[in-house]
């Protein structure tokens, strides 16, 4: 059985395909209401609507054997951007977000702590808007993907943000110890169940928390349409995350090797 959290549909919400026409898309994985405040201030991801339309959440997803979404949900692919890599441009946008809600800028000492595939593309997306960036990691191969990226190997002290992408107490801890007075602590991890943490040594330092969730819109542009922009600048972020592809046939061993981390993987694939 595989496990995947609060999903109660047909998973697999970062999708790409291709339309009739022979363009290659990147899918979108909700849509909202467009009406309300949220919706009209850019922030659609807090649209009450947008749990009815979650693809692979809430909602059938991409395992589907047929899947129908809406227009708006479709981001045309540069010529730079292959079409087996466009799944990563939902995990990116999520990055792309999580990194405008801690505002980094150009000479920002950013920290991320947790090396996984929503950490490390953090450091990738901190890194293209002009921030040095160093990331915790607990393995090898974790370690040798941030290089690839040009991510230093250890967190800066007095980073500017910090980014806690580990999901733990203990990354949340260490979050607070390498962040500056009066910086910023971004929340981008999720976790399935409650931890237990202590605010004391980041009430003590006065930092701003800031969740992160999905993504919407930043400066008039959907934070999704930037992250294939960032995929597209940025081609050895699939190289060095994408570890291991399948065909379909082969989607229960597809899983198995992401659920291991013997067998070194950082992103896997899926492809007809």
């Amino acid at each position: 059985m595989l496990r995947t959290g609060i999903s109660v549909a047909t998973i697999g919400h970062e999708i790409a395909g291709e339309l009739d026409d022979g363009t290659f898309v990147a899918v979108h994985p909700f849509t909202a209401c467009g009406e309300c405040e949220y919706c009209r201030n850019g922030r659609a991801y807090l649209c009450r609507t947008v749990s009815e339309s979650m693809l692979g959440i809430f909602v059938d997803g991409g395992m589907s054997d047929e899947l129908r979404v809406d227009g708006s949900c479709l981001a045309a692919l540069p010529v730079a951007v292959p079409i087996e890599d466009a799944s990563l441009v939902e995990p990116i946008a999520v990055a792309v977000h999580a990194c405008n809600r801690g505002a980094i800028a150009p000479g920002m000492r950013v920290g991320v702590i947790g090396a996984g595939t929503i950490g490390l593309l953090c450091g990738a997306v901190a890194r293209d808007l002009g921030a040095g960036v160093g990331i915790s990691a607990r393995h090898d191969v974790q370690r040798d993907t941030a290089e690839a990226l040009g991510l230093e190997r250890d967190v800066p002290r007095n980073a500017d943000v910090v980014i806690e992408a580990s999901g733990t107490a203990a990354g949340f801890d260490d979050a607070v110890k390498h962040c500056r007075r009066g910086g910023v602590l971004v929340l981008v991890s999720t976790t399935w169940e409650p931890i237990s943490i202590s605010f004391l040594r980041a009430q003590m330092r006065e930092l701003t928390i800031v969740p992160a969730f999905v993504y919407g819109e930043a400066h008039g542009e959907r934070e999704f349409d930037i992250a294939v922009k960032v995929l597209a600048n940025h081609p050895e972020i699939a190289t060095a995350l994408i570890t291991h592809r399948f065909g379909l046939e082969d989607a229960p061993h597809a899983f198995a090797v992401a659920a291991d981390r013997a067998h070194g993987a950082i992103k896997v694939v899926l492809q007809p």
